[in-house]
């Protein structure tokens, strides 16, 4: 039973800037959410409701956005805004959720260690705070299932173009079903000819806590910080390692163009608005075919 959630949320967001100068690139909203309230909410909809966010210097925003604000929901009260007053009253509520900051950017590697003492010789989850999955079945559910199955580390995988292997950690081994895969491998993005396969670390992890056994032992790596694949490739050795291929569609919010793909997407999934958007988006796209015809 995985019953704790790691959420590291500790970069700078450098690809963001300005707007991250002052604010997380986790609080970034997809229309009115927080990017950091999907992922809490993954690990809700999964039976996790103590939760481990790893913060960082400005970022106090995260936690003031799980806290109570009187002074709004006595406003909302007033104005008698019932449905907004129950969706804060959700909000502050939904899980228990502790912080702890990582006060250098060591790596992913690093922040994951900060989580020891919270998590103990517990098995746990983590969850990438500038990544949305889209699916039926929470994709830390689809983890939590394979870890029930098997007794191992798992790491979520999807599926990438061949030409898109070398942004991503890609990993390879034999397959245990149509969606589980016992893992020999483990490459930080390689070459298309170095590649194993073109199945791409997803930024979902079920983590034994040998992880952090492992963690002390690695050293520095790529940028000079701690990184999780290299502690992982230790553990692969160790004590074995299985990865699923997840169900669902993966949004990673850490650049500009896929930031504005996921806000349309997710746009016209909303009922109140959908219809609206889409009909702005059919006539903006005539209108730049009609000004290239013109010109």
């Amino acid at each position: 039973m995985i019953k704790k959630a790691v959420i590291p949320a500790a970069g700078l967001g450098t690809r963001f800037l300005p707007v991250t100068k002052a604010q997380p690139k986790e609080m970034l909203p997809i229309i009115d959410t927080p990017t950091i309230q999907y992922v809490v909410q993954e690990c809700v909809d999964s039976g996790i409701e103590d939760i481990l966010i790893i913060s960082g210097k400005g970022k106090r925003s995260l936690e003031d956005h799980f806290d109570k604000n009187f002074e709004l929901e006595t406003r909302l009260q007033e104005k008698e805004d019932e449905a907004l007053y129950t969706h804060l009253k959700h909000i502050e509520n939904m899980a228990n959720i502790h912080f702890i900051r990582q006060k250098e950017l060591n790596g992913l590697g690093d922040a994951i260690y900060h989580a020891r003492f919270h998590c103990g010789q517990e098995p746990f989850a983590v969850l990438l705070g500038d990544t949305v999955i889209d699916s039926v079945i929470p994709v830390t559910q689809q983890l939590i299932d394979s870890y029930e199955q098997y007794g191992q580390t798992v790491i979520a995988v999807e599926t990438v173009a061949w030409d898109n292997v070398s942004r991503y950690g890609i990993v390879g081994g034999d397959n245990l079903s149509s969606r589980v895969i016992r893992l020999n491998e483990l490459i930080e993005k390689p070459n298309r000819e170095q590649a194993p396969s073109n199945l791409a670390i997803a930024g979902r992890y079920i983590l034994t806590p040998q992880i952090f056994r492992a963690l002390e032992k690695t050293p520095r790596g790529k940028g000079n910080e701690i990184q999780l694949t290299d502690a992982l490739q230790m553990l692969l050795k160790e004590d074995g390692i299985t990865a699923t291929l997840i169900e669902g569609k993966r949004y990673d919010l850490g650049n500009k163009m896929d930031f504005l793909k996921t806000t349309v997407e997710f746009a016209l999934k909303r009922q109140d608005f959908a219809a609206e958007f889409e009909e702005f988006l059919r006539e903006t796209i005539d209108r730049l075919d009609q000004d290239r015809k013109e010109h």
